[in-house]
């Protein structure tokens, strides 16, 4: 009897650690950041646009395990093999280049610097601080990562505590004395389409697509608890649940600071200058440094579980080059594009981002609906077909007005805004995959009836 009472209580222990790595691994700068700023232009629609975030920002991240989940895929390649092996391949280095070296992961150490060390340093040694700090930076991330069997105690155990405690001093010491009211006007995004721009403002987490490529990490260290088959399953999916209701909560606190920042504070350029502007109203010179502590903690988690993703499927894809060489090349690459600075990784990552998370969505959907098909590698093939013309628009749409403006793809766009359902809001992409799904859908049922058919009686 004691045997079996002992039970539960390592399983309750295993799930918080777990759910802590998975919170860990994508809750990073854009996670504080994007909601802040969302709060400030959202004004009195603020509960609105924070439904639309979360959506985005935590919703369809615990889609993106659940889809791993269920499939049993040990990982992006496994997941995206249905629609073609070659697919798969170029899709998960898409992935990977967004989420790592091109994009996310450079990110993580360029608002770290920007938040932490730039406000103490004169602006004529910014260049060489920033140098300095993103090599300190990804140093630590390489150490950690080349450790794989500490990677849970690392993220989990103990950066998430320093981070969330200080992030919970923030709204403790911000709710009870808050900076206004709720009664500032939207900008004009948010004022008819909250919901609609909060979840198109949540693309900038990345989460989606991350968690795709971070669930190769994540599987890895469970199964390093002992966990396999149905159990795994089962410990995978309640703590994703529990991770991602903590990032609802926390989502929805920052974007009310940000709207109730409006009554003393202008719309910032950008999410980091309203949190610094924020915490530094109730913090005064201690502000700042206890922004930039909670900043680095919670961007090295996440950076620590994208380098070793980055590593594990490229040697998986590539085997012939080592895990530890792989990791080599997404931390150096990373280490140079953080310090194009942040604002050039934004404005660069918004178009990728229109891009890879329609078809992020249309394979997380497949792998939660149709997986276990016989057929299912029609459906996959054809959706994926009909979502990538759109997803291609809604990129060049994004891109700087050099390529936007361009007079073939200018005519191209304005036709698809138009005459294709919510093309003018983001989501053009929507329509097409639903009908590519359909038609997927029968054209592979038709194929499978008609082999059956044709088989002799005593083989149906």
């Amino acid at each position: 009897m004691k045997e079996l009472n002992a039970a539960p209580k390592k399983s309750w222990g295993q799930l918080l650690v777990v759910s802590s790595l998975i919170f860990g691994m994508f809750f990073g700068s854009g996670n504080l950041i994007f909601p802040v700023h969302l709060g400030q232009m959202a004004g009195s629609n603020w509960f609105l646009a924070a439904l639309g975030f979360a959506i985005s920002g935590s919703l369809f991240p615990l889609l993106a395990i659940l889809a791993v989940v269920v499939t049993k895929s040990d990982g992006l390649l496994d997941l995206a093999r249905p629609v073609g092996k070659h697919a798969a391949a170029i899709f998960l280095i898409l992935v990977h280049l967004t989420i790592g070296p091109f994009f996310a992961t450079p990110r993580t150490a360029a608002t770290a610097y920007e938040m932490a060390v730039q406000p103490f340093i004169p602006k004529h040694w910014s260049t060489l601080g920033m140098l300095l700090f993103t090599g300190l930076f990804f140093a630590v991330t390489y150490l950690a990562a080349t450790h794989q069997q500490h990677l849970l105690k690392i993220v989990g155990k103990y950066l998430n505590v320093g981070f969330l405690t200080l992030l919970a001093i923030v709204f403790i010491v911000a709710f009870l004395k808050p900076m206004g009211n709720l009664s500032q006007a939207p900008t004009a995004t948010y004022q008819a389409n909250a919901t609609i721009g909060g979840l198109l403002e949540g693309y900038n987490t990345l989460d989606a697509v991350a968690l795709l490529a971070l669930s190769v990490t994540l599987i890895h260290a469970i199964r390093g608890l002992g966990y396999e088959g149905r159990e795994l399953t089962k410990l995978t999916a309640k703590a994703g649940i529990i991770s991602i209701s903590l990032e609802v909560l926390i989502y929805f606190g920052l974007v009310l600071l940000g709207a109730l920042s409006m009554s003393q504070l202008k719309l910032s350029a950008n999410g980091g200058t309203a949190l610094s502007q924020i915490v530094g109203h109730y913090f005064s010179s201690v502000g700042t440094l206890l922004l930039g502590a909670l900043v680095t903690l919670g961007v090295l988690t996440t950076a620590i579980g994208l380098v070793s993703s980055f590593a594990q499927d490229f040697h998986k894809l590539f085997p012939k080059v080592s895990y530890r060489a792989w990791l080599r090349v997404t931390t150096i690459l990373s280490f140079l594009v953080a310090n194009a600075g942040l604002d050039t990784i934004i404005t660069w990552s918004l178009p990728v981002l229109m891009l890879m998370y329609p078809l992020a969505l249309a394979l997380i959907g497949l792998s939660l609906t149709v997986s276990k098909r016989p057929y299912a590698g029609t459906i996959y093939k054809v959706t994926m077909a009909f979502t990538i013309i759109p997803a291609v628009l809604d990129m060049l749409n994004s891109a700087p007005a050099m390529i936007s403006q361009f007079t073939p793809i200018h005519t191209a766009l304005g036709i698809y805004h138009q005459y294709l359902p919510f093309a003018s809001l983001g989501l053009g992409w929507l329509v097409p995959t639903l009908i590519g799904f359909g038609i997927g859908f029968a054209w592979g049922a038709f194929h499978d009836a008609s082999q059956a058919a044709s088989l002799p009686e005593r083989d149906r």
